[in-house]
């Protein structure tokens, strides 16, 4: 608790500022299905959609990263959650596709301000001893935003199917106008650049930046990324889709699963993250998680009935709660004097594989329903090899030291 309070409660105001700005993304993801089918979209473009808002995330989250760095957190958060509010109002009001297409464009950029800069925020106010615990808390109110999210959307929409988008709106504004009154800036400019090593700042191109990633200690850690993420975006982007589908679940159905499915993920982070960390060590707890999200997707082809659905679900969402802020909290802590400029690699492979994912999950859903989860085991268990195989790696290179 300590940890909350230290520098005037940084910590708890980004937790804050991330509660209200997922809580706004979770509550639109119980109505997508019905809102979709209104304007008679079919799945390839619902995952067309969610490549756009990743790919507009990846070009952007290097420059997010480094100006996070070289001019402050607070201010990249600040303009992040006002272009997440207005890029949430214009998907309410859109009628067509292509602002549609728009909405989410903005979206991405958003995104690529507010996480490589929040992320950064706490590596820079937590020492390494609290590194783990303050990854914990950041990605638990995240985890909290989705669980209160589909919720509340859920009976939101009793009001109207674009009621959700304009509650998301106001709830980023809300968070831009909360960081711009309360949250201080972690770290002066001119620190920021005089730490910043020079062979970053040279990097001065997105391709240049993941062309030379081979080079650093962490790139077996943004493959994994990349090839987790490729395999969570098939299962989230048309869960919605796929059970509304399949089971005819209606958004308050499909609310209750994804809120209270995602309850544990949100308890373990903050009880017991930083312990299982070390207790167990953020390499195996990766490769457990990615070997029991891969095996549960792929139990979700064979389940009918609801309690089964939902107890998958529940074993699925647990995995991927606890894998993100693993490989957060392992690449952080290689990451050094460049917080912002790894967070900010982190955050493009994730938009990699969450634009290939997407894409290829949209378009099997529409040649059949059960294909998407098909794809999504197999490359989550490629992930877990992958992991396997590194972690092999640095025990041969331990060896041949000694």
């Amino acid at each position: 608790m300590a940890l909350l309070t230290k520098n005037r409660g940084a910590l708890l105001v980004l937790m804050l500022n991330l509660l209200l700005v997922f809580s706004g993304i979770g509550l639109v993801i119980p109505i997508m299905p019905k809102f979709m089918e209104s304007l008679g979209i079919t799945g390839g473009v619902v995952g067309l959609l969610v490549a756009a808002f990743s790919l507009t995330q990846l070009l952007c989250s290097p420059l997010a990263g480094r100006l996070a760095d070289s001019y402050g957190r607070k201010r990249m958060i600040v303009i992040g959650m006002i272009v997440f509010a207005f890029s949430e109002g214009l998907f309410g009001l859109a009628g067509s596709p292509a602002l549609l297409f728009v909405s989410r464009l903005l979206g991405g950029i958003s995104a690529a301000m507010i996480m490589p800069a929040i992320m950064a925020y706490a590596a820079d106010i937590t020492t390494q001893e609290e590194r783990a615990a303050g990854m914990g808390y950041i990605t638990a109110a995240i985890t909290t935003g989705f669980i209160i999210g589909p919720g509340i959307g859920g009976y939101i929409a009793e009001l109207g199917i674009r009621v959700p988008f304009y509650a998301a709106a106001a709830a980023g504004f809300l968070a831009a106008c909360m960081t711009l009154l309360i949250l201080r800036e972690s770290r002066p400019s001119k620190e920021n650049i005089t730490d910043t090593p020079s062979n970053t700042v040279e990097q001065s191109s997105l391709l240049m930046q993941l062309r030379n990633a081979y080079r650093e200690p962490y790139f077996l850690s943004l493959i994994i990324v990349f090839v987790m993420s490729f395999g969570l975006a098939n299962f989230e982007t048309i869960f919605g889709l796929f059970v509304d589908q399949k089971f005819g679940f209606e958004p308050k159905d499909i609310a209750f699963i994804i809120t209270f499915g995602s309850i544990a993920g949100a308890v373990v982070q903050v009880t017991a993250f930083s312990w299982i960390l070390k207790r167990v060590g953020e390499r195996r707890v990766i490769s457990l998680c990615l070997l029991f999200a891969g095996l549960f997707i792929l139990l979700t082809l064979f389940v009918h009935r609801f309690w089964m659905i939902f107890a998958v679900t529940f074993i699925v969402f647990l995995a991927i709660d606890i894998l993100r802020p693993a490989i957060s909290t392992q690449m952080s802590m290689v990451a050094k004097d460049q917080q912002g400029y790894v967070a900010g690699l982190n955050s493009a492979f994730t938009s990699l594989g969450n634009i290939a994912g997407p894409i290829a999950a949209g378009y099997l859903f529409d040649l059949d329903v059960n294909y998407p989860y098909m794809l999504a085991c197999l490359i989550l268990f490629i992930c877990f090899v992958l992991s396997l195989k590194g972690k092999r790696h640095r025990l041969e290179n331990v060896h041949a030291a000694s």
